[in-house]
């Protein structure tokens, strides 16, 4: 999925910046390729690309037979992980989401 990336943000995330807010929120990354990859929890397996300086491809698998505390914490993990590397809070995103499928453009 796509994330737009706020103006101005895309200085915190630039080179290895990205790499090292993976690593802070779900412990461990490694570069393949031009992908970012990384697992935590719920969250099998972690790829995260930079498109450009508004947007970020992010593709992740899930197990869906995780525990219920173990699906709690990846959603505060997540939830964190995409703050710091998109600029927008949740609820940001989410009005953003709404905004685009109104428009058509999802």
């Amino acid at each position: 999925m796509e994330y737009d990336i706020r103006k101005g943000h895309y200085a915190s995330i630039e080179g290895e910046k990205l790499k090292e807010i993976v690593s802070s929120v779900f412990v461990n990354a490694k570069v393949e390729g031009d992908k970012i990859v990384s697992s935590f929890g719920a969250i099998t397996r972690l790829e995260v690309k930079v498109l450009s300086k508004n947007t970020m491809d992010i593709t992740s698998t899930t197990d869906k037979t995780a525990s219920i505390d173990a699906q709690t914490e990846t959603v505060k993990q997540w939830n964190k992980f995409l703050e710091q590397a998109t600029g927008f809070t949740s609820k940001e995103r989410s009005k953003r989401l709404q905004k685009k499928a109104k428009e058509g453009k999802l």
